[in-house]
């Protein structure tokens, strides 16, 4: 069978699919100087396709998983990436073709695959307990080597996650060495199951509480603060009888709320205290924290469905909606299911981060991809790099330039007992007109005055979505034993 890409808007220019790995050893040096006391590895992760869609068609959150890492060292830089050998990978690698249908749409998979794991380990990847684990909400962890990314399988945690999925988005906390995650449908395609995981830094599950959703939706990130979890339930919802028409996995319900369930981080499902809004959407949040009886969960929020290849229930147009950063606050003393919002930034902005010593707790500097502050509809303008001041409100932005676009940002602390926000940030830039990436190395305290360094790639980085930077000294342990944050 001859393998011919469709011609789709999915895969024009930079979206063409890459089906490659690489290996280079010291990148190439544009400008500036590598600082000398970066020293780790950077890991991320996105999506590639290997074969044509047997569909013919496709979405930007489908494909097959890529990982990609950059290793830190006397200011050497060194680049690899590689696909994640799953089961679905290596089925599709002996069929010499693809053997699954639409996103997540069992019913749409060939019949040799009846009952395989759908996984394609392509939306993030963290280190916890000595293991580099590649996600995707879709199915459990995928193991791969964090010195050459190479493939080692499954993981389940010693069989105690009894989950068939788990998030894509958990959080790490980076003092106490715990991950904090779920799994949502997690007994299935269109299930209301809802299991919250709190596991030990030895790769034990700790602490686990099953619930119910208030329907099949999506819950693609969540909230935790030192005290509390949040779970946002958006109505993008799965109905089974959909996917057995051949229909796509979520459908946007506007009549239905989104929902908020929070729970103490170690309690039980008889503890979850439920809060009601409009239908709204969601895809990240970047960070929450709880202040007295009140928490808050600083979020991505769209008024409307974020995803708009998933179509509406009744068939009506979805109108693009931009993400705004927006604080929602919980009282959880209140005697209604009511809730405050709070509009922290106009501007558009999306997959929000910050330095990650301050999860859960109240920080005061995030970062995200954004347009200026002062960007007017209709202008084209490039994505940036944002720094946003929760005190004073203000957005810093950086512009890598015409015919350029980034990626993700990622925090680098300068040393482990770095105050907030001092260290770098770490880029990659897409060189639409050249057809390569470069990875900008930012000064985290001032954005604005540019790259301390550009690295030329050579290659290109298609998509990554997300990822985490791990330092040297947690590789010889398996923790990361960050201080308290004072």
């Amino acid at each position: 069978m001859d393998v011919v890409f469709p011609d789709i808007p999915a895969y024009e220019g930079w979206s063409a699919p890459m089906r490659s790995e690489s290996t280079i050893q010291d990148l190439e040096l544009v400008s500036g100087s590598v600082p000398r006391d970066i020293a780790g590895t950077l890991y991320r992760c996105g999506p590639d396709r290997q074969y044509p869609p047997m569909s013919g068609e496709d979405i930007f959150i489908d494909g097959e998983g890529m990982a990609h890492m950059w290793r830190f060292a006397d200011g050497h830089v060194d680049y690899r990436s590689r696909w994640m050998r799953n089961e679905r990978f290596l089925l599709q690698e002996d069929a010499r073709r693809s053997l699954f249908g639409r996103y997540r749409n069992r019913y749409t998979n060939d019949p040799s695959v009846a009952g395989k794991s759908m996984g394609t380990a392509n939306t993030n990847a963290v280190f916890h307990g000595g293991r580099l684990l590649v996600l995707k909400e879709d199915s459990l962890p995928f193991e791969a080597d964090p010195d050459t990314l190479e493939s080692i399988g499954e993981w389940d945690f010693y069989g105690e996650v009894r989950s068939k999925t788990l998030s894509a988005h958990p959080k790490i906390d980076l003092i106490t060495n715990e991950m904090i995650t779920y799994g949502h449908q997690a007994k299935g395609d269109g299930t209301t199951d809802m299991v919250y995981y709190v596991i030990g830094a030895d790769g034990h599950v700790a602490h686990e509480v099953w619930f119910h959703a208030p329907y099949p939706g999506v819950v693609h990130d969540f909230g935790v603060t030192e005290s509390h979890v949040i779970f946002p339930f958006f109505p993008l919802i799965t109905d089974v009888d959909v996917l057995k028409k051949g229909g796509t996995f979520y459908e946007w319900h506007p009549d239905q709320p989104t929902m908020y369930a929070i729970l103490p981080r170690r309690g039980t499902a008889e503890d979850i205290r439920w809060f009601k809004g409009p239908a709204t959407s969601a895809g990240h949040m970047m960070n929450a924290f709880t202040e007295g009886a009140k928490v808050h969960l600083d979020i991505c929020l769209y008024h409307g469905n974020c995803f708009p290849f998933f179509p509406a229930k009744d068939g009506s147009f979805t109108t693009p909606v931009p993400p705004q950063l927006t604080r929602l606050t919980f009282d959880m003393t209140s005697n209604t299911d009511d809730f405050e919002s709070d509009l922290l930034l106009a501007a558009p902005g999306e997959m929000p981060r910050m330095d990650d010593r301050y999860m859960g707790k109240k920080n005061r500097y995030g970062f995200l991809i954004c347009r200026p502050a002062d960007a007017k509809v209709g202008d084209a303008v490039t994505a940036n790099i944002g720094r946003f001041d929760f005190e004073t409100r203000a957005l810093e932005t950086w512009s890598p330039g015409a015919n350029r676009g980034v990626q993700e940002p990622i925090f680098v602390p300068r040393s482990p007992n770095a105050p907030e926000s001092d260290g770098y940030l770490m880029v990659i830039v897409n060189r639409f007109d050249e057809g390569y990436s470069d990875l900008a190395i930012l000064d985290a305290g001032n954005i604005a005055r540019g790259p301390v360094a550009v690295l030329k790639m050579g290659v290109r980085v298609r998509s990554t979505f997300h990822g985490m930077w791990v330092p040297d000294w947690a590789f010889e342990t398996g923790r990361f034993d960050f201080p308290e944050p004072v």
